[in-house]
């Protein structure tokens, strides 16, 4: 079987988002209603902007599957986006209108985006030749791509789930059991307590009255992942690396943090490092997961465990002061349509990318041209 790769294409208002899917072994379930699902969920949250009431995203599979199982062939997903028909004249793959390209021209570059350091590496003088490809709309193709390795994960055992642990300052810091995380889902934040969740929605209120807008941190937690996935004989296999370097891909992402994360600079040896005992039974097993389920760039059987910070919106409907990349005169910087607050979407997303990082990494440990196979071979790992 070849290697697990993914390569997404697309850009924000243009016809489509696509990935292609390689390495998949053969009869693997696709369910494309749960796929729909999370794109659904993407979508939602307090504090989604008008974009969402446009695109109401479903994914096309185009090659790849038949009677919804891989044949081993690379699949292609798809997501049309609905909003292109308002943006051709400016956008298509062909002559633009020049009146049409004119009105979409962004020259007043956002802080906190792309825009400039992309228009000054790219030689562009339009900023949207930079931002249509830089938008987070692109996480909606990865969270379809991340429901296939999702499905490949659970057919194994092992399970992804999530929740919003705080909104800009507004912080759930209880612990909740792995079954307990699915609450997040109901929630209009994705705060499971419901009063933290009330005041995150207050303050997200607040926030858009103001023109502002908010960041903050989710949870993701795996649950069944075995032991010896990731290396520690190179850097660049080290799994909690690698798992780092897929959630700071997200859009927005400005800090990532595996078991106790920071705290660890705050305490003793004693205090942080987790203990290991035997059982016959059990076999080896610790009693704490401060490590968050990875030692020595590896998994140890413990739950992983991670923390993912995400910036507020850089889009302000009250833009802050920039410059006219164009003209070099003071601006305001365009408001594109944005959302006060999308970090509900970044759980959905955040389980996506980790779905994705944890399949690869099996699939270079086990290979295997057929679920059968690599669940047989996962099985027979202690």
């Amino acid at each position: 079987m070849a290697k697990m790769t993914m390569t997404t294409a697309g850009e924000s208002h243009g016809k489509a988002l696509v990935a292609i899917l390689e390495g998949l072994p053969a009869h693997l379930h696709v369910d494309t209603e749960a796929i729909n699902a999370d794109l659904a969920l993407r979508q939602s949250g307090f504090g989604r902007g008008g974009r969402q009431k446009i695109e109401k995203d479903t994914v096309e599979i185009l090659t790849g599957v038949r009677n919804a199982e891989t044949l081993g062939s690379p699949v292609t997903l798809c997501i049309y986006n609905k909003d292109f028909a308002n943006w051709l004249p400016a956008m298509s793959a062909g002559d633009c209108d020049a009146a049409a390209m004119e009105k979409k021209a962004l020259t007043k570059v956002r802080p906190g985006h792309a825009d400039l350091t992309g228009v000054v590496k790219y030689a562009q003088t339009d900023a949207r030749n930079i931002l249509e490809r830089a938008s987070a709309r692109e996480t909606a193709i990865r969270v379809a791509a991340g429901g296939v390795y999702k499905g490949y994960l659970s057919a194994l055992g092992v399970e992804i789930a999530g929740r919003v642990k705080s909104v800009c300052g507004v912080e759930d810091d209880k612990e909740y059991a792995f079954e307990e995380l699915q609450k997040s889902k109901q929630s209009q934040t994705g705060i499971i307590d419901e009063k933290i969740d009330a005041l995150a929605v207050e303050k997200i209120t607040s926030l858009k009255k103001e023109g502002d807008t908010a960041g903050g941190v989710v949870e993701i937690r795996v649950k069944g992942l075995k032991s010896g996935f990731g290396g520690v004989m190179t850097y660049a296999d080290k799994l909690d690396a690698r798992l780092a370097q897929g959630l700071m891909s997200i859009q927005a992402v400005k800090g990532v943090e595996v078991g106790a994360g920071f705290d660890v600079a705050k305490k003793s040896g004693k205090e942080i490092h987790d203990e290991i005992f035997y059982d016959e039974e059990k076999g080896f097993y610790r009693t704490t997961n401060r490590a968050g389920g990875i030692e020595g760039g590896m998994s140890n059987g413990e739950e992983l465990v991670l923390k993912v910070a995400m910036k507020p919106i850089p889009t302000l409907m009250k833009g802050l002061q920039t410059v006219d990349y164009v003209t070099k005169e003071k601006a305001i910087a365009a408001a594109e349509r944005s959302d006060t607050c999308a970090i509900f979407a970044l759980e959905i997303i955040a389980e996506a990318v980790v779905a994705q990082v944890l399949a690869f990494a099996i699939a270079e440990r086990l290979g295997g041209d057929t679920m059968d196979e690599v669940k047989t071979r996962y099985d027979a790992l202690k």
